[in-house]
């Protein structure tokens, strides 16, 4: 048998698919020829490797929640610790750098890039001065380029919002609730700040518009995965005249019931939930809850629902 008929049926062998009577004298050449042999170890790997599981993508939701846990992580983490030693112990510093040319070279440049940069900033200030024809377009950044909020307020009696937000540096735009840069900055808000207050103010704005299906998405999330008690009892406000209507609120509602850490939100989700206790999903929630939570009080307060529910034939 002649390897190369042996090399272009290695593939078939190794799905079993070459016929009984080739398949032997097949092996006993492979036990004789090393190339053929390799070949075929090479195409068992190769189906092993295309054989495994593939690893599925982590969902969006699951990595805007783990950004905002990094984010709050790194709020409370000790910061700048390489800057603050470079300011506290300058002359250790100068002393590294005697001995580095290359070190030396790098920050020369980053002054002279640096001068550049200042340069050009100047030039459209000096242009704008009062007088000249000359006018500037400030672009709004998209969320792409928005790094986090870093703070929300509005106008006493007006229907006017103030965000500071960080992109390279602060940012601030000013505008109605109505304005879609505005929603969509509270949008992101939300859902991203390492700030519990600015997201309680963005959840807190954004339950002025609860009609909107992105605000109401954004709410659910809240509800869902923010780490802040507070937010989350904002959210449910925003959310609770929408939970005979619509599922998926009141899945969220139900879910907050039945899992949520803090006793106010699991009450506040207990209320909401009273007036379409007769929903099968929400009868199920109810039965486990009387059978066997952990608070008395959601435990007692499910069993005078169930009590009062008609029973089913």
């Amino acid at each position: 048998m002649k390897c190369e008929w042996v090399k272009e049926n290695l593939l078939l062998y190794v799905y079993d698919e070459v016929p009984d009577d080739a398949r032997y004298e097949l092996e006993q050449h492979v036990t004789r020829c090393t190339n053929c042999a390799a070949e075929l170890q090479s195409l068992r790997h190769f189906r092993t490797a295309v054989s495994l599981p593939v690893i599925e993508e982590p969902s969006p939701n699951l990595l805007a929640a783990s950004r905002m846990r990094l984010q709050e992580a790194l709020e409370t983490a000790e910061q700048h610790r390489f800057w603050r030693r470079l300011i506290i112990d300058p002359a250790a510093w100068l002393q590294q750098m005697r001995f580095s040319p290359a070190l030396a070279a790098i920050l020369l440049i980053a002054g002279f890039a640096g001068g550049i940069g200042a340069t050009y900033k100047m030039i459209p200030t000096i242009h704008n001065v009062p007088g000249t024809t000359t006018s500037s377009v400030i672009e709004q950044p998209n969320e792409s380029s928005i790094s986090g909020i870093r703070s929300i307020s509005q106008e006493p009696g007006s229907n006017q919002v103030s965000i500071q937000y960080d992109t390279v540096s602060t940012q601030q735009t000013q505008g109605s609730l109505n304005d879609s840069r505005i929603q969509q900055l509270l949008l992101f808000a939300a859902r991203n700040n390492y700030n519990s207050g600015v997201r309680m103010d963005s959840v807190d704005l954004l339950t002025q518009h609860p009609n909107d299906p992105h605000v109401r998405e954004a709410l659910t999330y809240a509800l869902r995965y923010d780490s802040n008690p507070g937010v989350r009892l904002k959210a449910l406000d925003g959310l609770g005249p929408f939970v005979k209507d619509d599922v998926r609120v009141r899945d969220a509602v139900l879910e907050a019931l039945m899992s949520d850490s803090n006793p106010g939100v699991r009450t506040e989700a207990f209320h909401l939930i009273e007036p379409v206790r007769a929903d099968s999903s929400v009868r199920i929630v109810l039965q486990k809850l009387a059978a066997d939570d952990h608070n008395q009080y959601i435990r007692s307060q499910a069993r005078t629902l169930l009590a009062q529910l008609p029973e089913i034939d």
